[in-house]
């Protein structure tokens, strides 16, 4: 039989559990709609086809003479890497949409051949492929002086350079030169995120940055 006092306990814990679970539904939709909002001020529609569709990139665009946005990725051995890493040195970033394509591929191997000519310049790949896929990708192209980094877990570089492309989950195809300030000075979308880069503009661009 139930006495007043187990009466008094179970409803307690009943009102607690009802009180637990109101709360949380209402944080989940507080939550949900924080995204959304969110989302629709960093969703853009770019002037950037794959592979002839239009495609929408998440994050905000990047221009020259902003400043540089940190972002953190994850290095071959699962370390994390941030653009403070390398404070006042240039770099040349590029994003890809994966290694183990053919234009990605020969972009890598281009960049890691001119790294050598220039100087103090810290060269950084950025794609979504896992860190142990660039580890071995890197081991079988003889990649020395290129570090390639995966923003697989948290798309930080992608969202923060704004080159996440949000149909695929992939990065777009771009570059951006970084002085030793942290001062972007040169950036390109590429258009289409199948064609290779402008080798040139970007090597130079890297050259001239202080």
């Amino acid at each position: 039989m139930l006495t007043f006092h187990k009466v008094q306990l179970i409803a307690k814990r009943f009102t607690k559990r009802y009180i637990y679970t109101v709360h949380i539904k209402l944080d989940v939709h507080k939550c949900v709609s924080d995204i959304a909002f969110n989302d629709k001020e960093d969703v853009r529609m770019a002037n950037v086809t794959f592979k002839g569709n239009s495609i929408t990139l998440l994050g905000n665009e990047v221009k020259v003479g902003d400043k540089a946005p940190d972002f953190k990725v994850l290095a071959n051995d699962l370390s994390e890497v941030t653009l403070q890493d390398t404070k006042g040195q240039v770099r040349l970033l590029t994003s890809v949409p994966s290694l183990d394509t053919g234009v990605c591929d020969a972009e890598t191997r281009r960049f890691n051949e001119e790294a050598s000519s220039l100087g103090n310049v810290k060269v950084l790949t950025v794609s979504v492929d896992l860190p142990f896929a660039q580890k071995r990708w890197c081991a079988a192209a003889g990649i020395e002086n290129v570090q390639t980094l995966s923003d697989h877990r948290d798309l930080s570089f992608g969202e923060a350079y704004g080159v996440t492309i949000q149909e695929l989950r992939l990065l777009t195809r771009a570059v951006f030169v970084v002085d030793s300030t942290d001062t972007v000075v040169y950036v390109e979308y590429v258009s289409e995120a199948t064609n290779h880069p402008d080798y040139e503009a970007a090597l130079e661009a890297a050259r001239n940055a202080k």
